[in-house]
């Protein structure tokens, strides 16, 4: 029989792991997420999705983009080893794991897509909201936070939804964005938006991220407060 699991000690797994925040979500809270990216779809008799999150410093977003590109696919190699981690733990608990990272993928009806969506993830988890920018907007870290995630087959407490609503009148991102990628609001072209990342001597060079930047919200909700 596996140990009992609470979303506390699975909490904790994730701090002590590395995760500056964690969240959790029901996995049956996906079912409006496309086919093929469902958390079932990655680990069958999934129940509870597990997000962790650590943000980027804040002085990323002056960086020139091979430096910016630079330290995201570091904390990119650093979510994937939290997420590791904290299935580890959890799969020493009796219970089944699996880890997901940004830089991970699975080929659905012949297009690469992530095994879940991390950020809706994180909205549901109740880590932050998805704003105009379609980036996860955390009100402590902003739109800085890089994420992960553990599915697992336990029934963990999931945390409310966070309800707030920052981008009314905005807009500042989509005049920002070189692409036109923001036009429609609750989505992204991906592929007008991926023309900004480049090779360059052989290397992913992210060109713009105005859409991070520009938006008042970047550094969180204590950035704006007068």
């Amino acid at each position: 029989m596996p140990n009992v699991l609470t979303s506390e000690t699975v909490k904790q797994y994730g701090a002590e792991a590395g995760a500056s925040i964690v969240g959790i979500a029901r996995a049956e809270d996906f079912s409006q997420a496309p086919e093929g990216t469902r958390p079932e779809d990655t680990l069958q008799g999934c129940r509870s999705v597990v997000v962790l999150g650590v943000p980027f410093p804040e002085e990323a977003l002056s960086l020139d983009p091979p430096g910016y590109t630079e330290l995201r696919n570091a904390i990119l190699t650093k979510m994937t080893d939290i997420a590791k981690k904290t299935a580890k733990r959890i799969l020493a608990d009796g219970y089944a794991a699996k880890a997901v990272s940004a830089s991970g993928g699975k080929s659905v009806n012949g297009v690469m897509v992530g095994h879940i969506s991390l950020k809706h993830a994180a909205e549901i988890a109740g880590i932050g909201v998805i704003t105009r920018n379609y980036l996860l907007t955390s009100p402590r870290y902003g739109n800085l936070l890089w994420l992960s995630a553990v599915l697992t087959d336990a029934a963990l407490i999931p945390d409310k939804r966070m309800e707030y609503a920052i981008c009314d009148g905005c807009g500042l991102c989509v005049d920002a964005c070189p692409s036109g990628a923001l036009q429609n609001p609750g989505t992204v072209v991906k592929s007008d938006c991926r023309k900004y990342f480049v090779i360059e001597n052989k290397k992913l060079v992210i060109k713009c991220f105005q859409c991070r930047s520009v938006c008042p919200y970047r550094f969180g909700m204590q950035a704006v407060q007068p």
